[in-house]
C-alpha cells in the first residue's frame, strides 16, 4: 500500500466515523469602497449558532456607527443521493455613516463558541468622492451589498405570497382517540420578527401543545421556485373524544414585519436609537382542518380503551412470603398512544387474598408521535392463608391503529409461596362489646309523679300560651328573611347550586347503581355544569374553562381547588370514552365530582364569612 492511498484511506474513515470536525469561522462582509456621507452595511456572519459571546473592533474615526447589531439565523438542509446535510449560521449587520475620506482599518471582531475564541480578519474600507443626497437631504444607502435584498422599503406591500402559514395534520381519517399531530409553519419571504396566535378550544379534542424551542431556527426551502425561509411554529397532539367530521378552525396569527426606510436622516436614526428600521403589524389568517373520526369497531370483552400501540408487564417484590405479610404487584404498560386515558387491566387474585388501591406513577412524555413512556401501577396484596399460589396472566386488550384491529398482550402467570404466619394480622378479638350488643335493663328508682296538680296558672299554662305568639314572631322573621333573600336573585342561585348538584348526584348515582353509563355521564355533567352556572351566576354561553378558572380566581378560589373542578370535568369526558371497567368508571367519576363540589362550596362559604 502506497503512502498517498494510505492517506486516502484515513482521510475515508475520518469522514466515515465523524472524527473530522468543522472549524467554527467568522467572516466578514464590508463594501471596499464608499462615498462620503454614504450610509453601509459591516456584516459578521458566524457558521453556527451557538456563540455565547460576541463583540465587533472599535469603529476608526471617520466612520459613525448609525445602528446595530442586527441579527439574523439561517438554517438550510440538503439531501443528495439518500444522504441528509445540514448547516446553520448566525449574522450580526451594523449600519455605519462614511464621515471623511480616507482609507480605514476596521479591526477584527472576536466570538466565543464552545468556550473557545474565534476571531475575523480585520477589514479595509475606502472613502472618497462625495454621495448624493436622496431629495429629503438624507444620505443614500450603498447599493453594492445585496446580501440583505429581502429586507423591503418602509411602506411596501405585504401579500399573501410573501408571508403565509401552512396547516397540516399528520392523518384526515382517524379512530375514536387515535392521536392526530397538528403542525403551524411559517413561510416567509419578509423580515418576520415576531408572530402571536394561541390555539382555541378545540370541540371533541382532547389536545396537548409538543414543546418546541423557544429560539426560532428559520430553514430555507423553496415553494413554486422561490425560497422562503420557512420554520414549525407550533404542533399539537390531539385526541379526537367523539366520531364524525370534527372541525379544527381558523386562527388569525398577529405578526410584525421590520421593513427599512432609507430616506432617515442618520443623525436622526442615531439619536433615536436606530429608527431606520420600522415595525409593521401584519395579520396572517391560518386555515382550519377537517378531521374525519370513525368509531371503533365493536369492542370485546375486557377493553382497556387503549388505542396505539401497547405492551405490559408484571413482577412481584418478592415470591416467598408468610401468611398477612403485603406483597406489591408491578404492572407496566408502555407504548405509544393515549396512555393518559386507559385502565389498570383486571387482575384475578385468589379468593383469600386481600387486594388494596394502586398507586399510579405516570412516566410518559409527549412526542410529536403522541404521549409516550410508561403507565405504573403499584398494587398492595395481602395473602391470608399458607399454601402455594399462581396469579394468572393479566391480558391488556387494546385498538392497535396499525393493523385496525383489537390484540390483546399479557404477562406471565406468577407462582407465589405462601408460608405460616405468626396470627397477628389474622386473629380478631370477639371479647370487647360491639356498639349493636343488647345491653342489661337499667335498674334503680323511679320517679313517679302525682296527678293531682293545677295546670291553670302553673307555668306550663302560661308558657302554652305564650308559645304560639312567640312562634308567630319567629316566623315572621324567618319569612321575611327569605323573602329578602328571594330579592336577592344572585344570592339565591349562589346558594341552590349546592343543593341543585347535589340532587343531580343523586340521580346520578341511581343511574349508575342500573349500569346506564351514558345517561350516568350526562347527570354528572349537567351537575357540574349547573353547579358553576349557579354558583358564579354565569349565563350558558359564557361557560368555558377559561372563564370558570378567571372568575374562580376573581373570588379567590385556590388554585388547586381550580384545577380540580376543570380536572373532574375532563374525568367526565374520559371515562366516558375509556369503557374498561365500566362500573369502576362510573365509580371514580362520581366520586371526583362529589368531592370537587364540596371543596369549592367549602372555600366559597370561608369567603362569605369573612
Amino acid at each position: 500500500m502506497t503512502r498517498n492511498t494510505l492517506y486516502i484511506l484515513i482521510l475515508w474513515l475520518c469522514l466515515l466515523f465523524g472524527i473530522t470536525e468543522i472549524q467554527a469561522q467568522i467572516s466578514v462582509s464590508v463594501p471596499s469602497r464608499v462615498s462620503t456621507g454614504e450610509n453601509f452595511r459591516l456584516s459578521y456572519t458566524i457558521n453556527t449558532q451557538d456563540v455565547e459571546d460576541f463583540r465587533a473592533g472599535d469603529i476608526p474615526g471617520g466612520l459613525e456607527l448609525i445602528a446595530g447589531p442586527y441579527t439574523s439565523q439561517q438554517s438550510s438542509y440538503q439531501m443528495v443521493n439518500g444522504h441528509t446535510s445540514s448547516s446553520s449560521s448566525i449574522t450580526f449587520t451594523y449600519t455605519l455613516y462614511a464621515e471623511k475620506p480616507g482609507t480605514y482599518t476596521i479591526p477584527a471582531a472576536h466570538a466565543k463558541i464552545k468556550g473557545r475564541t474565534v476571531s475575523s480578519q480585520s477589514v479595509r474600507v475606502t472613502v472618497s468622492g462625495q454621495a448624493r443626497k436622496n431629495a429629503n437631504g438624507s444620505p443614500q444607502m450603498h447599493q453594492d451589498d445585496d446580501r440583505f435584498g429581502q429586507m423591503r422599503n418602509s411602506g411596501s406591500a405585504i401579500s399573501g405570497k410573501d408571508l403565509f402559514i401552512k396547516v397540516s395534520a399528520n392523518k384526515r381519517r382517524v379512530h375514536e382517540q387515535e392521536p392526530v399531530l397538528l403542525t403551524y409553519k411559517v413561510y416567509t419571504l419578509v423580515d418576520l420578527t415576531q408572530l402571536e396566535g394561541k390555539m382555541p378550544d378545540l370541540t371533541g379534542f382532547h389536545s396537548q401543545e409538543v414543546p418546541l424551542p423557544q429560539q426560532k431556527s428559520f430553514k430555507v426551502e423553496r415553494v413554486n421556485g422561490r425560497p422562503y425561509r420557512t420554520v414549525t411554529w407550533s404542533q399539537y397532539v390531539m385526541y379526537p373524544q367523539m366520531t364524525g367530521k370534527l372541525q379544527v378552525p381558523s386562527i388569525t396569527f398577529k405578526g410584525i414585519v421590520v421593513q427599512q426606510n432609507r430616506a432617515v436622516d442618520p443623525f436622526e436614526a442615531f439619536f433615536n436609537g436606530g429608527s431606520g428600521y420600522v415595525e409593521v403589524k401584519k395579520n396572517i389568517d391560518a386555515p382550519g382542518v377537517t378531521i374525519q373520526v370513525d368509531p371503533l369497531p365493536e369492542k370485546p370483552a375486557g377493553f382497556s380503551g387503549g388505542v396505539g400501540r401497547f405492551n405490559i408487564s408484571a413482577q412481584l417484590n418478592k415470591t416467598e412470603v408468610k401468611a398477612g405479610d403485603p406483597i406489591t404487584m408491578r404492572i407496566v404498560v408502555s407504548g405509544v398512544g393515549n396512555l393518559k386515558l386507559i385502565k389498570l387491566p383486571e387482575i384475578n387474585f385468589p379468593k383469600n387474598f386481600d387486594r388494596y388501591d394502586p398507586k399510579i406513577t405516570d412516566k410518559t412524555k409527549l412526542t410529536a408521535n403522541g404521549v409516550e413512556g410508561n403507565m405504573v401501577y403499584d398494587i398492595l396484596f395481602v395473602p391470608r392463608s399458607q399454601g402455594k399460589y399462581t396469579i394468572p396472566a393479566v391480558n391488556f386488550v387494546y385498538f392497535d391503529v396499525h393493523s385496525d384491529s383489537y390484540k390483546t398482550v399479557k404477562t406471565n402467570p406468577i407462582d407465589i409461596v405462601v408460608g405460616k404466619g405468626d396470627g397477628r394480622n389474622t386473629s380478631e378479638n370477639y371479647e370487647s362489646a360491639k356498639d349493636n350488643d343488647i345491653r342489661n335493663i337499667k335498674t334503680g328508682e323511679i320517679n313517679n309523679y302525682g296527678t293531682n296538680r293545677q295546670f291553670v296558672g302553673s307555668a306550663g299554662y302560661w308558657v302554652s300560651l305564650l308559645l304560639p305568639l312567640l312562634t308567630f314572631v319567629l316566623l315572621l322573621i324567618i319569612f321575611r328573611k327569605r323573602a329578602m333573600d328571594h330579592a336577592d336573585i344572585i344570592n339565591m342561585r349562589q346558594k341552590k347550586a349546592d343543593k341543585i348538584a347535589r340532587k343531580r348526584l343523586r340521580k346520578a348515582n341511581q343511574l349508575m347503581r342500573q349500569g346506564k353509563g351514558e345517561e350516568f355521564y350526562d347527570e354528572v355533567l349537567r351537575a357540574l355544569w349547573d353547579y358553576v352556572g349557579y354558583k358564579l351566576n354565569m349565563p350558558v354561553e359564557k361557560l368555558s374553562r377559561e372563564n370558570i378558572a378567571e372568575t374562580f380566581m376573581k373570588h379567590e378560589v385556590r388554585q388547586d381547588t381550580i384545577d380540580k373542578f376543570l380536572s373532574a370535568l375532563d374525568t367526565c369526558e374520559f371515562e366516558r370514552y375509556a369503557p374498561g371497567d365500566v362500573a369502576g368508571n362510573m365509580e371514580k367519576t362520581y366520586s371526583t365530582a362529589a368531592i370537587v363540589i364540596s371543596e369549592i362550596e367549602d372555600v366559597m362559604k370561608k369567603k362569605r364569612k369573612l
